[in-house]
């Protein structure tokens, strides 16, 4: 218990709020802190974009975002206290990874192949009973998937954070608004898939390029891939994904014209 409130004491300290405020010096370092968190979560905002493409709607899935954010929030203040002790949970970064490649071959392998088929939907009988109630709805499975992957991903994030600075309070600051940013960015993305199919494509082919990268540097590995080359292979990603989305557009006004 004693290791407990000394974790988390410096969040409640109201005098280091009102120091870390009134610091100059402390906002440079949130600054700081807000690009760090939005360069190392180019890669999870890609994630989430993808994720959030399987609900129906722009509003369930910006729904889907603000559930994840407050989640996110969460588990931040969460695993700051926690600190040193979060490279102990490499094992999440393995899962994370496998559970990346799982969505990437799901798609290419089988989604894909499903979309392809044009198929009468059959209605499906209403649950009865105790199935009904215990039944994840899409939009469910969506949140728990950004959770999931929040927990993934602020490994890096929080570490790389407490090494910049060691007062819980700036790192907790610094990670909120990064988090806020990168949900922007989320949603930029989500408003570009819809625009150019194509794009959905090019996500998953990075979800798949991440699920490598994450797993590369657990421990037993630990192979790591920088953030540059990411932004490199993203940027490649794009340029391919626009050249194979204008020769669509082509395609289909010649169709049309015949």
């Amino acid at each position: 218990m004693n290791a407990l409130i000394n974790m988390y004491a410096p969040f409640f300290d109201l005098h280091n709020w009102e120091t870390v405020i009134e610091s100059g010096s402390d906002w440079m370092i949130i600054l700081s802190l807000v690009v760090m968190e939005c360069i190392l979560s180019v890669d999870n905002a890609v994630v989430l974009a993808a994720q959030t493409q399987t609900l129906p709607d722009k509003v369930q899935r910006e729904k889907s975002l603000f559930y994840g954010l407050i989640g996110a929030y969460i588990f931040r203040f969460i695993v700051i206290g926690l600190g040193v002790y979060l490279i102990n949970f490499w094992l999440i970064k393995a899962l994370g990874a496998v559970y990346l490649f799982y969505l990437a071959v799901k798609f290419f392998f089988f989604d894909k192949k499903k979309d392809s088929k044009v198929e009468v939907p059959k209605e499906k009988p209403e649950p009865k009973g105790w199935r009904k109630h215990i039944k994840i709805s899409a939009f469910w499975q969506v949140v728990i998937s950004i959770e999931l992957m929040d927990i993934v991903f602020s490994i890096d994030s929080v570490l790389a954070s407490l090494a910049i600075s060691e007062n819980p309070v700036i790192v907790l600051i610094g990670g909120m608004i990064g988090i806020l940013a990168m949900r922007g960015i989320a949603e930029v993305i989500m408003g570009f898939m819809n625009k150019i199919p194509e794009l959905q494509d090019m996500a998953y082919f990075l979800i798949l390029f991440i699920a490598i990268k994450l797993f590369l540097s657990i421990p037993a590995i630990d192979i790591h891939v920088p953030n540059v080359l990411f932004v490199f292979v993203l940027i490649g990603a794009i340029i391919v994904t626009l050249i194979v989305h204008h020769f669509n557009v082509k395609k289909a006004e010649r169709a049309k014209q015949k």
